[in-house]
């Protein structure tokens, strides 16, 4: 089965707890702390993989984790670092964040995208030491990977789109002109997914995509097609083939009228893309429908070709204007990444914290605080003090005061440690 979307669910691995351990060997005088880092937790990566062609991997697998790292140990040795996990896509496939739509990444090329960071390990005991606290009984904990939805699409990188109604000879071209072998009958939606065939001209060459058929109302989820209409958007050309014979009862200038609508419909940006109109089924259509449509097509200033499919007439001609077109376009679209959305932390208050204190340290937790240390610029004043107010008005500075802090006493959150001024 064709799948070309999925929504998983991914948690990257945490990170190792940092350890609590001390020195104790015969014949040494002074021990001290030991206690090693935790290892960081595996990210979640995603990859190309040219052999798969759908996203049905996904259908029945919905949640992916990494390996957590391991927790730090005696003799200040680290943990070991938790294994990433690497997830395989098909070539064309849009990496979106579920709860916003915005685009993270386009899997287009060979290059790997971390999906979601691992945490980073927390501190053993070791660190802690200073003059006035040789026995520092405590170590960090590790910092919870990164959680995301994110919605998987699938978008066909081809470089000539094959449009048109059921049953008018999309499939018969492409099998003629290509490798591919799609499925055709004499009915419709014989289709029911998309098709790629690489197709020759001279010493140029081209991917071309048969496009499951289109019917009035495709853009508002009516018929077979609309699911299939996110592939033609990375096409740079679009090749119209119309029924000139009216075989199917229909008039040909209305199908070529309402396909266009449909793209529109769904997408203003589609109904721009240059198109090459093929008539077909002329070897079966009278010379006064050909002459009418040709004149119709025309003038709307589009280059129209009079075909037969099945015995190859004027497929030739086509198919240079096509690739004639094509070297004069720009490559096949690729999606840029989308920033999300900023999320203001200072209208937020009263999160989720925790506060334990150890030795004099005051160690604050709270998954969101991950986010707004992320967000922080701390070599910028401006940035410093957004994040002096969000301590205040999430609570932070409260659960401080009531913990027992004084001034000078230090705070950690998470990888960030600042001394407390009152």
């Amino acid at each position: 089965m064709f799948v070309d979307t999925a929504k998983i669910m991914l948690k990257a691995g945490d990170g190792g707890n940092g350890c609590v351990s001390f020195r104790r060997e015969k014949y040494v005088a002074a021990g001290g702390p030991d206690g090693g880092d935790g290892g960081k937790g595996g990210d979640i990566i995603f990859e190309v993989d040219d052999n798969l062609s759908t996203l049905s991997d996904f259908r029945y697998k919905r949640k992916y984790a990494a390996e957590n790292g391991e927790n730090g140990k005696q003799k200040k040795s680290f943990g070991r670092r938790g294994k990433s996990l690497v997830i395989k896509v098909p070539r064309g496939t849009l990496i979106k964040d579920e709860a916003t739509g915005k685009v993270l990444h386009d899997m287009s090329n060979d290059e790997p995208y971390v999906a979601a960071q691992g945490g980073k390990g927390g501190w053993g005991n070791c660190h802690f030491a200073t003059p006035t606290r040789q026995v520092p009984r405590f170590a960090k904990s590790g910092i919870p990977g990164e959680e995301r939805e994110i919605r998987l699409e699938l978008k066909l990188l081809a470089d000539v789109g094959l449009l048109g109604f059921p049953n008018v000879g999309k499939s018969t071209l492409l099998s003629t002109v290509s490798e591919a072998k799609p499925v055709i009958g004499n009915y419709p939606f014989t289709t029911l997914s998309p098709v790629l065939g690489v197709v020759r001209v001279g010493d140029r060459s081209f991917v071309m995509a048969d496009i499951p058929g289109l019917i009035e109302g495709a853009s508002t989820g009516v018929g077979l097609g609309h699911a299939f209409l996110r592939h033609v958007e990375r096409c740079r050309l679009l090749v119209h083939i119309v029924d000139i014979s009216g075989s199917e009862g229909r008039d040909p200038i209305q199908d070529f009228e309402t396909i266009n609508a449909e793209l529109s419909g769904y997408s203003p940006e589609l109904s721009e893309r240059p198109q090459i109109v093929a008539g077909n089924k002329c070897d079966i259509a009278d010379e006064e429908a050909v002459a009418r449509f040709r004149a119709f097509i025309e003038e709307k200033k589009l280059p129209f070709f009079p075909i037969s499919a099945a015995t190859q007439n004027g497929v030739t001609p086509l198919l240079q204007a096509v690739a004639a077109k094509l070297a004069a376009l720009p490559p096949i679209k690729i999606f840029a990444p989308e920033e999300l959305p900023q999320e203001d932390f200072e209208k937020h208050a009263e999160r989720e914290i925790t506060v334990t204190e150890h030795d004099g340290v005051y160690f604050v937790e709270g998954r969101w605080l991950l986010n707004v240390i992320g967000s922080v610029n701390f070599q910028d004043y401006e940035s410093l003090q957004y994040f002096q107010r969000v301590l205040r008005n999430s609570g932070v500075i409260d659960k401080l005061v009531e913990a027992g802090i004084h001034e000078g006493d230090t705070v950690s959150i998470y990888d960030v440690e600042f001394d407390y001024v009152g």
